[in-house]
């Protein structure tokens, strides 16, 4: 029962997480320095996988946090906002450039003085913010809290309770049996002081038609695609001299060599789960590591020197497994485990379990290496993901062992030892080769050297696939290979994949209007990174209208649905979906002809008219201030679509009834598309 609990906990948590979105909370304290000194402080707690933008942030590539002190009664500030909290430092490639970002906790601390210390002063904080995760970013919000520092220097007492700025109660004055229906309802009362801003037909929860996209957190797909890849590798190490040839010895070991045949059998199955146990410890010190220093594996991946050494590393594990030399532990620890096998009884099999490990380090330990590369700059939360990946890598391990075991006979099928293995290794050599290409860009584009231009990584990555093929086709060898090589099947099918992947490269040296190898996003130095690049009007050479009203009037008179874009200018994902979703071939012309396109911007400052400008009560000594183009859409989003993330998509008729259920986040081409032509389908078919 506690577990189905849990299930459904986490269904109705998925659910509850495609509305509005709570992950920040916020203390405001001013503490007594003496000598009529004070120190304004905001504490703000951030749910993890979140982070907050840092005030030194470049130019176009965020909402810096900007936090201000203010008094009617008077005060003096002493410096200027300082930050303290868990820092990150590193190159956006939607950006194009280095942005810093706080995870977990932040403190925003201003010292000020009061100019009249005899009387009572009532000091505002005020701070505007953005926050975002590796999917959505959240619509900017400027909140102001209140506290009164009295005469001789005694702070008022008020209740510092935790407030949280959830996005919906910004539309509303927070009370004890608030609920997100009542909280709506206030909220179309409130936005008379911006016109027309509650449309009563946008009802998003009865749209028209309900195909589409069903939408769920995604969080935790990363950790998934981990583990499938640790299998991956798994399965491929499994092929390599190394530890191909100690399958047949070893599970020979448990059905044959022992009378007990059910007992060696399940003995075997032991050693399966004691492979797959060790791999998953590797994992552990990393954890710990990030407990002792939460932005290590940060640095790792925007640290110039760092991201070089892995770029120097990957070609030493290259070189390995060309056959040059090997990468071995040392023979020490391999004895010394060997001698414990003699332990017997399960401990016995553990350790032999951990021989198996230690002796095939040579093969498995670069392609635990590229794992280990691949986690520490795809995520933020590095442990957890090595933990996946390692556990794919020993399930598959053990799942080869386990099944031989209980189907001994299946061994005769095997293939024998041989010089495909040497192939397997040398293939992996130049995959290896690729990847460390990667590491190297990652240093060129945190340095803003912009040396490894986007189609020079693209020729070298041709240069690698071109030696590759040869390599298939026998035409060139390295010092395990047989001097005349059988060249199978397998290896001309292979030879021929790599061709076909030479002809899709060099695609991305031929400059156009739209990006090319959308398969690479993410791997490829960005688009801005290019000897082709070219600053250019609008999006993709579209000029969407950036007001919902008057994109409604245009879809009249083209009698088209309108596309409502909630973006930024700050959302990294947004440009994402631009870049690697908008510019498919299949998508684009959608966009171009079947509909219009109104992109609102969240994060627009320019201010309103000071008669639309709102300033809500939210209680607790904490305001919500709307004076911006971009609050004014943000308040629009949550209000008709109890949302706050960017992007999210809404299709609406020209009189403005939602067409289908909306969507969010960085998503697939083919969940957009789909999305797109459900809403345009039934429009044309229903205008």
């Amino acid at each position: 029962m506690k577990k189905l609990f849990f299930f459904l906990l986490v269904i109705f948590t998925q659910f509850l997480s495609a509305q509005i979105k709570d992950p920040l909370k916020f203390k405001y304290n001013i503490t007594d320095l003496g000598n009529n000194q004070y120190e304004a402080v905001l504490t703000a707690s951030i749910e993890k996988g979140w982070h907050i933008y840092s005030k030194d942030l470049p130019e176009d590539s965020g909402i810096p946090t900007e936090m201000k002190l203010s008094s009617s009664a008077g005060i003096d500030l002493i410096g200027k906002v300082i930050e303290v909290g868990k820092k990150h430092d590193e190159f956006s490639e939607a950006f194009g450039t280095r942005i810093v970002f706080y995870s977990d906790q932040v403190l925003f601390k201003q010292k000020f003085k009061l100019k009249n210390p005899a009387k009572e002063a009532n000091v505002s904080a005020e701070i505007t913010y953005q926050i975002c995760n590796d999917k959505v970013c959240l619509a900017p919000n400027t909140l102001e809290f209140q506290k009164s520092v009295a005469a001789n220097a005694t702070v008022v007492t008020t209740e510092n309770s935790e407030v949280t700025p959830e996005n919906s109660d910004v539309l509303t004055t927070l009370t004890k049996d608030s609920t997100v229906e009542k909280r709506m309802q206030t909220a179309t009362a409130i936005s008379s002081g911006v016109p027309d801003l509650k449309v009563s037909t946008l009802d998003f929860k009865n749209p028209l038609t309900d195909c589409g996209v069903a939408q769920t957190q995604q969080n935790s797909e990363n950790y998934w695609k981990y583990l499938l890849l640790g299998f991956i590798g798994g399965l491929v190490a499994l092929l390599t001299p190394c530890v191909f040839p100690m399958i047949p010895l070893t599970v020979s070991f448990f059905t044959k060599g022992m009378k007990d045949k059910a007992k060696g059998k399940r003995d075997a199955f032991i050693y399966g789960f004691f492979i797959l146990l060790i791999f998953v410890l590797l994992s552990v010190p990393f954890h710990i590591i990030d407990g002792i220093a939460g932005n290590v594996f940060n640095q790792i991946s925007t640290s110039v020197w760092l991201n070089i050494a892995f770029f120097i590393i990957f070609i030493f594990f290259a070189g390995s497994f060309f056959g040059y030399y090997d990468i071995t532990l040392p023979s020490s620890i391999a004895n010394k485990s060997s001698k414990a096998e003699d332990a017997g009884g399960i401990i016995g099999i553990f350790f032999m379990a951990l021989t198996l490990v230690i002796v095939s380090f040579s093969c498995t330990g670069p392609i635990l290496g590229s794992l280990l590369g691949s986690a520490v700059t795809g995520s933020t939360n590095v442990p957890m993901l090595l933990t996946f990946a390692l556990a794919g890598f020993g399930l598959a391990w053990a799942i080869i062992f386990g099944l031989l075991a209980l189907f001994p006979q299946a061994l005769q099928s095997l293939p024998k030892s041989g010089g495909w293995m040497n192939t397997v290794k040398v293939f992996l050599g130049f995959i290896e080769l690729g990847l460390a290409l990667k590491f190297l860009s990652k240093a060129d584009l945190v340095t803003k050297t912009f040396l490894l231009k986007r189609e020079l990584f693209i020729a070298i990555w041709i240069v690698i696939t071109i030696g590759l093929v040869l390599y298939l086709f026998g035409i060139i060898k390295f010092p395990h290979d047989d001097k005349k090589p059988k060249i199978s099947l397998g290896r001309k099918l292979l030879g021929v994949a790599g061709i076909a992947f030479v002809i899709y490269l060099v695609q991305g040296l031929i400059p156009g209007d739209r990006p090319k190898l959308q398969l690479l996003s993410g791997i490829l130095p960005p688009l801005n990174v290019s000897y082709f690049h070219d600053e250019k009007d609008g999006i993709l050479g579209m000029h969407p209208e950036n007001d919902y009203f008057k994109a409604i009037e245009l879809a009249k008179k083209e009698n088209k649905p309108v596309l409502i874009d909630f973006t930024g200018y700050g959302c990294e994902n947004c440009r994402k979906m631009e870049e690697f979703v908008w510019s498919q071939d299949d998508i684009l012309p959608i966009l171009q002809n079947d509909l219009v396109l109104a992109s609102v911007y969240v994060d627009d400052k320019e201010e309103l008219p000071l008669d639309q400008q709102i300033k809500i009560d939210m209680g607790n000594g904490q305001f919500k201030k709307v004076k911006t183009i971009g609050d004014k859409w943000s308040l629009f989003q949550q209000i008709n679509f109890n949302n706050n993330s960017q992007p999210h998509y809404v299709l609406v008729t020209p009189d403005g009834k939602v067409i289908n259920p909306p969507v969010s986040g960085y998503m697939s081409k083919d969940d957009f598309k789909k999305f797109l032509n459900c809403g345009i389908d039934y429009f044309k078919k229903n205008k």
